[in-house]
């Protein structure tokens, strides 16, 4: 059972730009929609990409997928490097965890004003178990006040706490040249192949068709890319 619940982040780059920045990183990097999966849509989008989220609906047959992924890949194993991974534990906070897992593994490329509360979690944390820092996370008030705000500055109205929603955020990051899919309702991170600073968006829309195909019916499929800012 969810210790607590959050109001649900709606899924807009604007807003998630926003929350970041007043948690302390710095605007030269800013989330922007993802228009298509084809080509010249991904050709617009500015590079580099450091991580991208997906927005999903989870639907049957997504937890049947999941629940088969997960006895797979615990039967075969994979080989997973030094991956920032969290466990979620807060209702409703995985579009809060996506930012994280993107943010976390791409201290490299990003900058942060001194003292952000967002480097201070992730340094605090980066040695720690997923659940570690998910119980971590339910006592950080930084980020809980900085998601609460940002959950009501969306363009629709926020959902209250305790509505059941069934859309959920995933974020693929490229750690080692490996394509990570970090979904913190998961046991574990899951490796989708080789990947590279110059196609981790391709790669990941890879990934994400692959979500879209096993329910054709469903358009609630939004996909967000962490991008340089080319301003």
């Amino acid at each position: 059972m969810d210790s607590q619940r959050w109001l649900p982040l709606e899924a807009n780059p604007e807003v998630m730009t926003k929350f970041v920045n007043c948690l302390g990183m710095k605007p030269s990097w800013q989330f922007g929609d993802v228009f298509g999966l084809d080509p010249e849509p991904l050709s617009m989008v500015p590079r580099p990409v450091c991580a991208v989220l997906l927005l999903f609906p989870e639907t049957e047959n997504y937890e049947t997928f999941k629940k088969e992924e997960q006895e797979r890949l615990k039967s075969q194993g994979q080989e997973i490097s030094n991956v920032y991974f969290m466990k979620q534990t807060i209702g409703n906070a995985c579009g809060t965890i996506g930012l994280i897992h993107a943010i976390a593994n791409n201290l490299a490329h990003l900058e942060f004003e001194a003292g952000s509360a967002l480097r201070k979690f992730v340094n605090e944390t980066v040695s720690m178990t997923p659940e570690e820092k998910a119980a971590f996370l339910e006592k950080d008030e930084s980020i809980r006040v900085a998601h609460e705000s940002s959950a009501q500055e969306g363009q629709t109205e926020a959902p209250s706490r305790d509505e059941k929603v069934n859309l959920h955020f995933v974020a693929f990051v490229n750690v080692g040249g490996h394509l990570y899919e970090l979904d913190g309702r998961k046991s574990f991170p899951i490796v989708h192949g080789k990947t590279s600073e110059d196609t981790l968006l391709e790669d990941a829309v890879e990934v994400c068709k692959a979500f879209m195909k096993r329910d054709p019916q469903e358009v609630s499929f939004t996909i967000i890319a962490l991008s340089k800012n080319s301003n």
